[in-house]
Order: structure tokens, then sequence, then C-alpha cells
């Protein structure tokens, strides 16, 4: 068994309880505007070039045999369609401007990586989390690294759009102790229209996973003048009471982390200039979950 994971975290205390292992799975059937990492958008490896990194020497351009890449004032550029994703241009470049995003890893691969840290998730009541991308998209390969992580005691967090088949999501549901849950509209004209995915999918597997047995906590990400209307929070608050109620709701503040990663796989960032949430705006939206007697916090 195989996946195509472009990360793997260790010592992360943001993906769930504890220290923990981020194994982040590569392709994602998702095109959120906001997304942070959008070198996991595509399946396929891709070459991620940092001009801030770059010393400008033309190595990897020597290097190229595909001759896909240009050095200018500007920096490096990457001819995508004539780019065959080789690697020649990585491994020439000693500043690591260029890296290949994406590689295929077994099950054992991911685990003797995971096992490294066995004593700090004992310690720190931490574990695993599977992300993305889209982890429903490769479902058979989190439930094999799930299966190794209970068959160790170590706690298991499957975090999803909930994007993806019945099959695929109870498969994964089966050994996951904390489900991470994404919500992004309530409206499903909105939904298809900024994810590009239906909304009826989603909450078909939100259903399944507030049936299960593991914890779930719902995700809302908060993006300006995109779904943070009092009416739209006000909607995805009901949906939650109708299709979730015993989950937790964590707001996710909109921010511009990733936004340097778009340029680095030649992409543009769809969102440039949207402004970050105020204070104002995060208390009222914490209000309006709380009103509808959903137990909320505000990440950080």
């Amino acid at each position: 068994m195989q996946g195509v994971i472009f990360n793997i975290q260790r010592y992360s205390t943001d993906d769930g309880p504890g220290i923990r292992t981020t194994v982040f799975l590569k392709g994602c059937p998702l095109a959120c505007p906001w997304c942070s990492n959008p070198e996991s958008q595509s399946a396929a490896p891709q070459v991620l070039y940092r001009y801030t990194a770059c010393k400008m020497c033309g190595d990897c351009v020597r290097a190229c045999p595909q001759g896909a890449l240009t050095l200018a004032e500007s920096g490096v550029a990457v001819n995508r369609e004539k780019c065959v994703v080789c690697g020649a241009c990585a491994r020439a470049c000693e500043a690591d401007a260029m890296k290949i995003s994406g590689e295929t890893k077994t099950i054992d691969e991911v685990w003797k990586i995971i096992r490294k840290d066995l004593v700090y998730y004992e310690t720190s009541g931490g574990g695993v989390t599977c992300s993305g991308g889209e982890i429903l998209a490769q479902a058979d390969f989190v439930r094999g690294i799930f299966e190794k992580c209970r068959a160790s005691g170590v706690h298991t967090c499957a975090d999803t759009s909930g994007f993806g088949t019945t099959e695929a999501m109870a498969k994964v549901l089966e050994l996951a102790d904390l489900v991470y849950f994404d919500l992004k509209h309530s409206d499903h004209e909105a939904h298809l229209r900024l994810t590009g995915v239906p909304l009826d999918t989603v909450l078909a597997n939100l259903r399944l996973a507030e049936a299960s047995p593991a914890a779930v906590t719902i995700r809302v990400p908060l993006i300006p003048e995109h779904n943070n209307s009092p009416e739209t929070l006000a909607e995805m608050a009901r949906l939650i009471r109708e299709n979730a109620p015993s989950a937790t709701v964590s707001l996710l503040p909109y921010h511009r982390y990733g936004e340097n990663k778009y340029a680095a796989v030649g992409m543009t960032y769809p969102l440039a200039g949207l402004r970050e949430n105020t204070p104002e705006e995060l208390a009222a939206a914490e209000k309006v979950f709380a009103k509808a007697g959903l137990e909320v916090s505000v990440s950080k």
C-alpha cells in the first residue's frame, strides 16, 4: 500500500492534542481560494521554487535536462509544460530554493518516521494526524496508517473537508479517535462556487462522523466577504445542530500564511489584498454559535 504525501511534520502542536506527527497527503478535489497549502491541491509531484532562498547561481538551470528553467533578474522561471519533475534542479540547488513537493511512500515507511516519537505521544497525550490535501482521496492509505497507530495505542486524528465517498469516510472513521471536520459555507450554491464541490456530500459525511465513536470538532474558516456574515454563520450553526449536535466548533480566523506558496508552485493567490478578521467580528461570530447552544472557541 502506497500513498502520495508532501510533508511529514514531527513535533506538531497545532493539529490535535499534545505533541503529534502530522502526515500531509497530496491531492484535494476542492479549490478553496483561501487554501494555505496550494501544493496539496494537485495529486502529482510538483517543483516548488522559493525566490527568497535563491542565490541566483543558475545551477538548477544548467542541471535541467528539459530546458524548463530560465534565469532572469526576477529569479528562476519554471516552464511547467516542459517540466517533467525529474528532480534534477532540486538536487543541484545547494540553497534549497528548488524542492520537489510530493513523494510516494509505503505505510511502513511512514510508520518508521511516526514511531520515532512514541514516547512524546505518550507523555503529552499526543498522537498522529492525517491531513492534506484531502485524506478521503487516499482513504485506504490513511486507514493503513491508523491501523499501525491503533496497534501501538497511538491516538489518531483525521483532518478532512468531508468531501469523498461514504465508503471512504467509513474506512477512516472506524480507526479515528478524533475528527477535524471542515464546514466552509451553509449555502449550497455558494459552497459549490467557492470550493468546487457540493455541500450535500459534505453533510452526509458529517452525519457519519457524528454517528461514529470518534470525537468531532467542526472547524469553520472565517473568510471576510465570503462566509462570515451573521446570516451565513447562523445558518452554519443550524446545520451543525441538525447534523452533528454533539460536535464542538472551532472558528478559524482568516490568515495569509500560505500566500507565498502560490508563486512557488506557479499559481496566483486568489484573495490577494483581502483583509483579516477584526476582533469584533471574531467575538460576534463566537456569539452566534454559542447562542445556538454549541460549544465553540476561536482558534489562535
